[in-house]
């Protein structure tokens, strides 16, 4: 079973040299929970598509400590160089040309010519910096299921599987990191997440273009069935049917709310920020009971919404197979 630790100092030495070993650490970021390796080992990375159950042509996210890191790793071009200057470090994660000749292990990239980079806050940072190498690092949960927003979150699903957990308390944004990839003088949202569109447009004083989610896989967390709980989920509820669990949003309730099983409300106030941290942790909680469905009530489209909505959308729909059979397939 992994090891839970308090991420001090000398749990950032302890992460490194478990890392630096070629072993699994679960490291806490702002966003959620990453299941991290070394991004060059590629024994290591591999061992990240097995704990996880993970397809291999679904590429991983790459963690660097600062710019000057991601230089070395991928071409930036120049507004790719002011998002970062603007959102870094943040819930950003950007889409980038490899650059020739990098130590990026191949698995990384899912066979892609491109990295997705993201430089993440707090301690996860300063693990990065120590080792010397980026961290691919996706969620610290099982392929396809609820992503962790704790470490005991983690230990549950995958405490069997790795070396290492370190503990900061509860995810403080608690959705994956915002994707994008400029293409010429556009932006292109491949992923929402835990940065608002809004924000990204603001700052760029364009729109972005949103991605054709039946186009090929670009990017981490683009699989039309992600996110899932075990129950079943049954979006934009208005009336709630008997035995149900309730994910509620919002001080306005569905009708025959009464009838639910279970009930938890993301936020009492609308509060899109505060439902965006509660997502994942009450969809685990409402799961665990072991209701067939999980009904959830119309949460808006803006800010957050819009990504909240995108892992909604995906932990409803129909499920991939299990690697079993994905590779029986190919």
């Amino acid at each position: 079973m992994a090891e839970t630790i308090a991420p001090d100092e000398q749990a950032i030495l302890k992460a490194a040299q478990t890392l630096a070993a070629g072993q699994l650490v679960a490291i806490p970021t702002e966003t959620v929970y990453g299941l991290a390796a070394d991004a060059t080992n590629g024994d290591a990375v591999a061992g990240i598509f097995e704990a996880k159950g993970r397809p291999h042509f679904n590429p991983l996210i790459c963690h660097v400590s600062d710019v000057a890191m991601a230089e070395r790793y991928a071409v930036i071009d120049p507004l790719s160089r002011r998002l970062m200057d603007a959102f870094w470090p943040g819930p950003l994660t950007l889409v980038l040309p490899l650059r020739p000749g990098t130590h990026i292990h191949p698995l990384v990239a899912a066979g892609l010519d491109t990295v997705a980079l993201r430089m993440p806050r707090g301690i996860a940072g300063k693990i990065i910096a120590a080792l010397g190498h980026p961290l691919a690092a996706p969620s610290a949960n099982t392929s396809g299921r609820i992503s962790g927003t704790s470490a005991a979150a983690v230990a549950d699903d995958l405490g069997s599987k790795i070396a290492l957990i370190l503990d900061a308390g509860p995810s403080e944004v608690g959705l994956e990191s915002t994707i994008v990839k400029v293409d010429g003088n556009a932006v292109l949202l491949l992923r929402p997440g835990g940065l608002a569109a809004e924000e990204i447009e603001a700052f760029t004083g364009q729109s972005l273009r949103r991605m054709d989610q039946r186009a090929a896989i670009e990017a981490p967390g683009m699989m039309a069935s992600h996110y899932a709980p075990s129950a079943g989920v049954r979006l934009n509820v208005h009336a709630v049917r008997a035995g149900e669990a309730l994910l509620a949003f919002g001080p306005t309730r569905a009708a025959d709310a009464h009838r639910a099983s279970a009930h938890l409300n993301l936020s009492e106030t609308g509060n899109l920020r505060e439902a965006a941290t509660n997502l994942f942790d009450y969809m685990k909680r409402l799961d665990r009971l072991g209701g067939a469905v999980i009904a959830v009530e119309p949460i808006p489209f803006t800010g957050l919404g819009e990504a909240i909505n995108d892992r909604l959308v995906r932990a409803a729909a129909p499920r991939v197979p299990p690697i079993e059979e994905l590779e029986q397939i190919k």
